[in-house]
C-alpha cells in the first residue's frame, strides 16, 4: 500500500520535472483510450479477442515459388507486370476461400519470382491446381511470310528457336480484360465466350484489328490457339468472341477462370513445399518453452546478481513481454519460427538495457552518492549506450527486412518491435520502478543493492 501511495504521489504531484510530465501524459493517454473504448466500443480494435497470426511454418500449409516469363514485357513495365500478377493470384486464391493468403514478389538475379504461401492447405497438388488453372489469354497477329519461312528453316536445322513461326504477340493479354460472359451463337446455338476489354484494351484491340483487316488474329489460351478468326473490319467497341468446339460446361469453366483473373504474364512452377499443421504445432510449443525458460533463467540471474534492482528488472521484463505480445496482436504481425527467435533475442536485449542502468547506478552508489541521485545519474550515464546499441540493431533490422528473403523478414520485424518496446520499458517502466522504490533507509542495507 505504501508503495502504491508513493507511486501515485510521484506521478501526480508536479515538481517541474520533465520526466514526470511525460509519465503524467502517458497516464492521460491511457485513460483517454479506455474512456474512448467505453464510449465507442465499435470503433476500437478488440485485439484481445484476436488470436495470434501464425505463419506457414507454424500453422501448416503450402509454399509455392513461380518464375515469371517477362520476355514479352518492356523492361520499364516489369514492376507493373509483377504487381498485376500478384494481385491476380491473390484474387484467384481468395475465390477458393483460403484465409489470408500471402503472395509476394521477389527478384533473384535476373529472375522475377512469385512466392505464394497458402496457410492450411497441406495438399500441394491442390494448391498448384488452384494457381495453375488461372489461364493466360493472349492475342497474336500473323507474321510476315518471309519471317515465318526464316523461323521454319531455323527450326529444321535443329536450332533452339521456340518462337511461333506463324503468329507474333500483339501485347493484348488478359490483363486488359474487363469481363467475360457465356452466350450462344445465334446461328449454330453453340456456346461462345464474349470478351469485354477495358479502355486501354479497347484502344489496343482497335489498333490490332485496323492493321489486320482481311488477316487472321489468333486467340491463344495457355500457349495454345483456341480460335483463329479473320478480321473483316476494325473493331472499335472493345469486344471479342471466343468460339470453339467446347461444351457448355467447358465454356462456363473458362468464363469463371477468366473472370477470376487472367494472368498478365506466364508463370512456371520451380519450387514446392508443404508442412503439416502438427509439425508446426510441435515447433511452436518447443519455441514457447524455450522463451519461458529464457525468461526464467534471466530472471534468476538478475535477482542473484543485482538483488532488489534484479527483482524490479524481472517485473519490468514481465511488463515488456506483455507489451510486446500486445503489439504483435495489435499490428497483426505474422509469427514464424524465425520471428519467435527474434522475439526471444529481444528479451536478452531488454535485459541488457537494465544491466547497463544497474551497473552505472551501482558505480554511483559506491562513489558515495545518495540512492535517489545514483538512480538519476546512473540512468543518465547508461542512456547513451542503450540508445546507440538499439539504433544500431534497428538499422540492421531495417536492412534485413527490406533486402532479404521473406524467411528473414519475420525475424527482423519481431526483433525491431522488441527493441522499440525494450527502449520504452527501460525509459519508463524500469526507471519509474527504481525511482518510486528508492528510499534513503536502504542506505543501511547496501548489500540488498549490490555485492
Amino acid at each position: 500500500m505504501r508503495f502504491l501511495t508513493k507511486l501515485l504521489r510521484f506521478i501526480f504531484i508536479p515538481e517541474g520535472d520533465r520526466a514526470r510530465a511525460a509519465y503524467l501524459l502517458l497516464v492521460i493517454i491511457i485513460a483517454a483510450f479506455f474512456a474512448f473504448a467505453l464510449d465507442f466500443p465499435n470503433y476500437v480494435p478488440q485485439f484481445w479477442k484476436v488470436d495470434f497470426k501464425l505463419g506457414l511454418d507454424l500453422k501448416g500449409g503450402a509454399h509455392l515459388v513461380y518464375v515469371a516469363d517477362l520476355s514479352g514485357v518492356e523492361k520499364s513495365e516489369y514492376a507493373g507486370a509483377m504487381s498485376g500478377l500478384r494481385d491476380t493470384i491473390e484474387r484467384r486464391v481468395n475465390s477458393f476461400g483460403i484465409a489470408e493468403p500471402n503472395v509476394q514478389t521477389a527478384q533473384v538475379g535476373d529472375e522475377h519470382r512469385l512466392i505464394v504461401e497458402l496457410a492450411g492447405v497441406t495438399d500441394v497438388n491442390r494448391a498448384i491446381a488452384m494457381i495453375g488453372e488461372t489461364p493466360f489469354l493472349e492475342f497474336k497477329e500473323e507474321r510476315a511470310p518471309q519471317d515465318s519461312q526464316a523461323i521454319l528453316e531455323a527450326q529444321k536445322q535443329n536450332q533452339r528457336i521456340m518462337e511461333d513461326p506463324y503468329f507474333i504477340s500483339t501485347g493484348l493479354t488478359g490483363k486488359y480484360l474487363k469481363r467475360s460472359e457465356l452466350t450462344f451463337d445465334p446461328n449454330s446455338y453453340k456456346p461462345v465466350v464474349n470478351l469485354n476489354f477495358d479502355a486501354d484494351g479497347t484502344k489496343l484491340f482497335k489498333e490490332i484489328t485496323t492493321r489486320n483487316v482481311d488477316k487472321r488474329v489468333a486467340i491463344y489460351l495457355d500457349g495454345s490457339p483456341i480460335s483463329v478468326p479473320v478480321v473483316n473490319e476494325p473493331i472499335t467497341a472493345g469486344q471479342a468472341v471466343i468460339s470453339g468446339s467446347f461444351s457448355v460446361e467447358e465454356a462456363r469453366a473458362l468464363v469463371q477462370r477468366l473472370n477470376s483473373g487472367a494472368l498478365p504474364v506466364p508463370i512456371k512452377l520451380i519450387s514446392q513445399q508443404s508442412m503439416e499443421a502438427s509439425l508446426g504445432q510441435t515447433a511452436l510449443e518447443k519455441s514457447l518453452k524455450a522463451g519461458i525458460y529464457a525468461i526464467i533463467a534471466v530472471g534468476i540471474f538478475m535477482i542473484v546478481w543485482y538483488r532488489i534492482p534484479g527483482i524490479l528488472a524481472v517485473f519490468a521484463l514481465i511488463m515488456y513481454t506483455i507489451f510486446a505480445l500486445a503489439v504483435f496482436k495489435l499490428l497483426s504481425v505474422t509469427l514464424t519460427l524465425a520471428g519467435i527467435v527474434g522475439f526471444i533475442l529481444s528479451i536478452g536485449m531488454a535485459v541488457d538495457a537494465n544491466i547497463l542502468i544497474f551497473a552505472r547506478m551501482r558505480e554511483e552508489v559506491r562513489a558515495g552518492k545518495r540512492f535517489a541521485l545514483a538512480v538519476h545519474d546512473g540512468f543518465a550515464r547508461a542512456w547513451p549506450s542503450i540508445r546507440d546499441s538499439n539504433i544500431s540493431t534497428l538499422i540492421t533490422c531495417f536492412v534485413l527486412y527490406f533486402f532479404t528473403a521473406s524467411l528473414v523478414k519475420g525475424f527482423a520485424l519481431t526483433l525491431a518491435i522488441g527493441v522499440l518496446v525494450s527502449m520504452f520499458s527501460a525509459i519508463f517502466v524500469t526507471r519509474l520502478l527504481l525511482r518510486v522504490s528508492i528510499s534513503e533507509k536502504f542506505g543501511r542495507f547496501k548489500f540488498l543493492w549490490y555485492h
